[in-house]
């Protein structure tokens, strides 16, 4: 068991899902708990990834070293806070959590580095969103190990250099063309998570189902899985809605007609998109005639920011081939057409091959 330890110096410990029985009714903080892997045998999917991650984690264990830098990039939900808790309870080390908006001036990352321990890991969530001032005094820390810091001020001031223990620092982020090159070059390596494939979906759902003591079959867990968008955080929001509706409506047990029409109801369609993804297609298709049109026409069209459409709704799309990108603006492809029952025009670029569960995996 690893103790999970927060910027603030308190500690909580964590628990292996093994150990954890099916929570009771009502009881979500187990649920959560539960939910999430802290061994490498119990991770779904990213076999490639994983792979070479049991490799490192292996040879710091049996040589004594401390495991390098690690920066996992990738969209939300995929797992990479999970593979820091997993990386740090296989290591057997103490994993400290932060976030990059969170230590916002260089007292608070000092505070943070001389809390760690020999061989422990360190992790930053959202680490692109790092001030430019705390990032460079990063840099020695996971260089050299070490963190200078000036006393006093004016012709007084006197420069202490605080040596710091051997540590792991893995940084995750949505955006990592936002990492500068001097922050990505101190890095062993960039690991990028793809969208989960439909059978490792289908899998998590019934891993989940079953430590939540959810009881669901083989086409209530596709159902699920299939309009999940390829992301297991989503996968396991759309289990814990659709258990709602079979608590409810039905004996509590999950098949493929509940979780199909609880589905539907909560505006989640067969492709996984919601009511904004539709209505951002339907603009395009029907108001701008399937474009090139503007991000900030479609955005005053919807009545939603800018920063929503293009962080939010259009990486899924584009994944799935539903709108393409270019130089003029966006454009809805022949597949975005067929899905939201339009004839394209002549004009539309096709979206590639096959569905949109095709695409996406």
């Amino acid at each position: 068991m690893t103790r999970k330890k927060h910027i603030d110096g308190t500690s909580e410990p964590t628990e292996d899902p093994r150990e954890v029985a099916p929570a009771a009714k009502g009881n979500e903080k187990a649920w959560q708990a539960a939910l999430r892997p802290t061994t490498f045998d119990d991770y779904i999917g990213q076999r490639e990834l994983i792979d070479n991650l049991k490799i490192s984690v292996c040879a710091a264990k049996q040589n004594g070293w401390p495991l390098d830098h690690f920066l996992f990039a990738g969209p939300p939900g995929l797992g990479k806070t999970t593979l820091a808790h997993v990386i740090a309870n296989e290591l057997g080390v103490n994993l400290h959590v932060s976030s990059g908006p969170a230590i916002d001036h260089k007292g608070m990352l000092a505070s943070l580095l001389t809390s760690l321990g020999e061989g422990d890991a360190l992790f930053i969530d959202e680490i692109h969103r790092l001030a430019p001032v705390v990032e460079e005094n990063l840099y020695p820390a996971m260089e050299d190990f070490r963190f200078d810091l000036f006393i006093g001020d004016g012709p007084h001031a006197k420069a202490v250099t605080m040596q710091l223990p051997r540590f792991t620092l893995l940084g995750a982020t949505t955006r990592m063309g936002l990492l500068s090159a001097p922050l990505l070059d101190r890095f062993g390596f960039h690991w990028q998570l793809r969208y989960y494939e439909l059978p490792d979906m289908i899998a998590i759902v019934k891993r989940s189902a079953a430590l939540i003591g959810i009881t669901i079959d083989k086409e209530g867990a596709h159902e699920i899985a299939s309009r999940a968008r390829g992301t297991p955080r989503i996968a396991n929001r759309l289990l814990r809605r659709v258990r709602d509706f079979a608590a409810v409506e039905r004996d509590g047990a999950i098949d493929g007609d509940i979780a199909s029409s609880s589905l539907d109801r909560l505006a989640v369609d067969h492709a996984g998109l919601d009511m904004l993804d539709r209505a951002y297609l339907s603009v395009i298709c029907e108001r701008f005639d399937g474009g090139p049109v503007g991000i900030e026409a479609v955005a005053a069209s919807l009545s939603e920011e800018r920063g929503t459409l293009e962080e939010v709704v259009e990486p899924f799309l584009l994944q799935v081939g539903f709108i393409a990108r270019t130089p003029r603006g966006r454009v809805a492809t022949a597949a975005g057409y067929q899905h939201m029952g339009l004839v394209a025009p002549p004009k539309a670029p096709s979206g590639g091959q096959g569905g949109a569960q095709g695409r996406l995996f």
